[in-house]
């Protein structure tokens, strides 16, 4: 713990003022972006002396930012190339229904962001459901929000689907994190993704209409490029299934996560496309968690957080409902960066409760997680909203039914 006054009150008061403008700045017109007000927090306590140059260095978790780079550079091939437009238009060509519209939004972002991370998918799923919402006569709103559940929840099977599984995969002492988090949590995920849709499918019954939908196909921009990116991808998806078979078979010879994302990118950056890439990366993202990292450590230094918990009350109940409560107040990563050292030698159901509350907590509120504010922003800049309140009104509910099924699991496999 630090001992002197400003030392110890600058880092929260820090936090206090992060938090207040991730809540009210869109509310009074604050034009801030996520990653200047996590910024503005991390360059207060170094200025403040609470966190040394030194130190706040060596609390950047490189290994993660690592990974988040190697995977917006294949992010960025992908919609860059115009491949990803253009096999999602084969894919959903086949589906005849609005029903089955959203149903395959929903499993498709789902599934797609325990392999590619979901905020990559936020960025490259924003303007895809838009557009197809266009096309097809339905509510922005509502394929937009089956966009942002889909990735949380779908996100949270995976220790890569989502930044907060990624902390707790690597610094949460995990031996076997793919294996964990499959065995663990796949099944309800799976379930909670169809449940996604019910609640959508209440919330949204006058524009779920029975005309037959209509597909226009898609053409790649550049050949070159979408080769080279499918290249990336099957290396991604093959050092993923080889990380697994490492993590059962032979648990001392498993690389590090980061070298799975590298290993998708280096084709890519060692290609005539490497300057468009690295102009396209969402480097914003990267310095918000560079930013994070430095934050968390400082308001970790003063020794308040662990003083909050009381002893002997981490049981499943208390660390879902925390996680989610948390996470709507200082965001999910943030929370799981500062409450993963609670659990420090801890069960792994534990563990993946943390995971699941703090991802699923994205459901509850637009603040809940950095990939809502990702589609929200993104979706402003395509010239539609993404609304604060309508998002509670159907997420609440949603929130409520994924935490039940999480914990239900969780408890039978504890």
């Amino acid at each position: 713990m630090l001992d002197h006054p400003t030392a110890v009150w600058l880092p929260l008061a820090a936090l206090a003022l992060v938090l207040a403008l991730l809540a009210l700045g869109r509310l009074v017109g604050l034009r801030l972006a996520i990653w200047q007000i996590m910024l503005v927090g991390a360059l207060v306590v170094l200025a403040g002396g609470s966190i040394s140059p030194a130190a706040a260095w060596a609390a950047i978790d490189w290994e993660v930012i690592g990974f988040l780079f190697g995977v917006f550079v294949l992010g960025q091939a992908l919609v860059a190339s115009g491949w990803l437009y253009a096999v999602s238009a084969r894919l959903l060509g086949r589906v005849a229904s609005a029903d089955g519209l959203v149903l395959a939004v929903l499993f498709a972002s789902g599934l797609a962001s325990a392999a590619l991370m979901n905020d990559t998918l936020a960025v490259i799923g924003t303007p895809l459901v838009l557009r197809l919402a266009a096309a097809h006569g339905l509510p922005a709103m509502l394929l937009l929000l089956a966009l942002a559940f889909g990735v949380t929840i779908g996100s949270t099977m995976s220790p890569i689907g989502n930044p907060q599984n990624l902390i707790i995969a690597l610094q949460g002492g995990m031996e076997r994190p793919f294996v964990d988090f499959f065995v663990y949590l796949g099944l309800p995920t799976l379930v909670n993704l169809v449940l996604a849709w019910g609640v959508l499918r209440v919330a949204f019954w006058r524009h779920f209409h029975g005309r037959a939908l209509v597909h226009a196909p898609e053409d790649l921009r550049d050949p070159e490029l979408a080769r080279l990116a499918r290249i990336g991808l099957g290396l991604l998806l093959a050092a993923v299934a080889l990380r697994i078979a490492l993590a059962i078979a032979a648990p001392s010879l498993a690389f590090p996560l980061t070298a799975i994302a590298l290993a998708a990118a280096l084709p890519l950056l060692a290609s005539r496309y490497l300057w468009v890439l690295i102009k396209g990366i969402d480097w914003h993202t990267l310095v918000f968690f560079a930013a994070l990292f430095v934050l968390m450590q400082s308001v970790w230094d003063t020794g308040v957080i662990p003083s909050l918990v009381p002893e002997g009350r981490l049981d499943l109940p208390t660390v879902l409902a925390g996680s989610v409560i948390g996470s709507q107040l200082i965001s999910n990563v943030p929370l799981v960066a500062l409450g993963l050292p609670l659990l420090a030698g801890t069960e792994t159901t534990l563990l993946l409760a943390l995971a699941a509350g703090a991802t699923v907590a994205g459901n509850l509120t637009l603040i809940g997680a950095a990939s809502n504010l990702i589609i929200a922003q993104s979706a402003d800049r395509h010239g539609a909203h993404l609304g604060f309140w309508t998002f509670f009104a159907v997420g609440a509910p949603l929130t409520l039914i994924n935490v039940l099924v999480y914990w239900g699991w969780l408890r039978l496999a504890a």
